[in-house]
């Protein structure tokens, strides 16, 4: 990786979102810039952290949080990752003009290829916040 990508873990249940950033943590590339317990906390810590990815938690499988339609509106080179911890089911946002999802793989090496990927994407396009 050329830059330090710079990643914000979101509204997830404690012990899950300690074992994301711990294990995020572990990458040299990465950089968590923050964690936020509360959903009505993600906008201003958007707004004051700039990250290049979000990871929020998804209510349902399959259903993109109305949190990320917001935020990819106001931030477009935003990316998104949405966990269904209780379904051990994850999503994968992409923030653009026509916001898509993709599965991704439930578990850590899944998760992290993902991360990855996102990475890859906005190191090519040059959209680093």
């Amino acid at each position: 990786m050329v830059h330090t990508f710079r990643i914000l873990v979101a509204n997830q249940p404690k012990l899950m979102r300690e074992l994301l950033v711990e294990m995020l943590a572990e990458e040299s590339w990465i950089e968590i810039v923050g964690e936020v317990a509360q959903e009505a906390e993600i906008r201003e810590s958007v707004q004051k952290t700039t990250p290049d990815l979000l990871v929020v938690t998804a209510d349902k499988p399959g259903k993109r949080p109305a949190i990320c339609d917001e935020l990819l509106r106001e931030y477009p080179a935003l990316h998104i990752i949405a966990v269904a911890p209780h379904e051990n089911y994850t999503v994968c946002y992409w923030a653009s003009l026509d916001i898509h999802a993709a599965d991704i793989e439930s578990s850590e090496q899944g998760f992290l290829s993902a991360v990855k990927s996102v990475a890859e994407t906005v190191s090519k396009s040059g959209e680093i916040n």
